[in-house]
């Protein structure tokens, strides 16, 4: 959430970094100015009255009874009135001024390209070399289905389009990418947490899932409760409502869970496993001082690329523009697996620093050294990383001309096996 008092100060700087995400944001941007005049009209007058009524209710007893004391009561009462109403006129444009900054995005940085979509995104860096089979490459589906390990029938017939069932060493995979990428981001200092998987209003809401993509998220009405999009929400509301120490920060968490989303922008007629509904991810979030802020996103994005460097993927480091930035985040860097069968690169991580959009949110606070003052702190979050586009990226990546699968070595002590190969349709015990 904006910080109100940021944006009176600072008006025309804050209408221009939002206006970097779309003209569109023109409108909501100038209803909550005139929702916060008013609102601060509303309060001044409040406020006058109160202290009119209190320096009446003072005097009252002090005076002799007459006409004098009777008209100064029933000034008071009427005072009272006054007060009443505006008070109730206060209350709802304080509701209107929160909805509204709930539904207005982060500010972009100031080093963020400004762009439109996605066509304006800045190409920071590339590791490794494009790979180029020496046959026509499959894609994941067509591998997948061959070998027997990606079971896209029998997903559907289960619970619809945009779903998917593993077998046998598809599974094995999947298990095998999860444990290696908790392993190394203990080893990089990630403290590992095993949350919920779901959650409440308030913590969507701290995040920023809520209100705005209400739509997008599985929602259990009968307990008004969420699954998870992602392990972001539950780690970063693990410290809802708490105050730090700022000797304890900065902090490092990751998690593994299953993640669902209905993944509006899906059609039909969208194959394979890049864009589902439910899906496996590795989270990495991070709390840190606003000063050590964008320090920490750019560790927090080598972190993320270690993991396609020991999987030996090659890939790139794109910084979004304004126009593709997610809806909280002020800065964000997309990882990209480069696909053989697209000749393309496919985002698999994105790595964000929403400075103290969802802090504010989600009321968590940190006691600067020296000071009795809390204040807001930063919060970051990346894919660490998306398993089903990791799985996406390896088969694309390590296939073979005898349509096997080579895995990848630092999953082979995890898998036991060095290549995939066709799976019997049913294993005999």
């Amino acid at each position: 959430m904006l910080d109100i008092r940021y944006i009176r100060e600072n008006t025309e700087e804050a209408r221009r970094r939002l206006l970097g995400r779309g003209e569109e944001w023109a409108g909501p941007f100038d209803e909550l100015l005139s929702t916060d005049e008013s609102w601060r009209g509303a309060l001044t007058e409040v406020n006058e009255l109160r202290q009119r009524r209190n320096e009446a209710s003072r005097s009252i007893p002090k005076m002799d009874d007459g006409d004098e004391k009777k008209k100064l009561i029933e000034e008071v009462r009427e005072l009272k009135e006054r007060m009443d109403g505006l008070e109730d006129d206060l209350k709802k444009l304080e509701e209107k001024r929160t909805d509204l900054l709930l539904n207005i995005p982060n500010l972009p940085v100031e080093n963020v390209p400004v762009g439109s979509d996605e066509a304006d995104n800045e190409i920071v860096r590339t590791w490794g070399e494009p790979k180029e089979h020496e046959f026509d490459a499959k894609g994941h589906e067509e591998i997948g289905e061959s070998l027997g390990i990606i079971d896209f029938e029998r997903g559907v017939k289960i619970s619809g389009s945009g779903f998917y069932a593993l077998r046998g060493d598809g599974a094995k995979l999947e298990r095998a990418l999860i444990c290696f990428m908790l392993d190394l981001h203990a080893e990089q200092g990630y403290e590992e947490i095993f949350p919920t998987i779901i959650v409440n209003e308030k913590a969507m809401i701290g995040t920023g899932q809520l209100p705005k993509f209400k739509d997008d998220m599985y929602w259990i009405e009968s307990d008004n409760m969420f699954l998870v999009p992602t392990a972001e929400v539950p780690l970063t509301n693990m410290l809802m409502d708490e105050i730090l120490d700022e000797d304890s920060l900065p902090i490092w968490f990751n998690a593994y869970t299953p993640c669902f989303r209905r993944e509006a922008g899906r059609h039909a007629d969208t194959k394979g496993i890049i864009r589902v509904h439910q899906f496996n991810k590795v989270e990495l979030v991070k709390f840190s001082t606003p000063e050590s802020s964008f320090d920490e996103l750019e560790g927090l994005t080598a972190d993320a690329e270690e993991v396609l460097k020991r999987l030996k993927i090659p890939y790139r480091v794109s910084l979004l523009c304004t126009g593709d930035l997610g809806f909280s985040s002020a800065k964000t860097y997309d990882l990209e697996a480069y696909l053989p069968s697209r000749n393309d690169y496919v985002e698999i991580s994105s790595c964000s620093d929403f400075t103290d959009y969802q802090a504010r949110r989600a009321n968590i606070r940190y006691r600067p050294k020296g000071e009795s003052k809390p204040r807001i702190l930063h919060t970051l979050n990346g894919s660490g990383i998306a398993i089903g586009r990791t799985m996406v990226a390896i088969l694309d990546n390590y296939q073979q001309a005898d349509g096997t699968v080579v895995v990848p070595e630092v999953l082979r002590p995890y898998m036991g096996i060095d290549v995939i190969e066709k799976q019997p349709l049913w294993r005999p015990i």
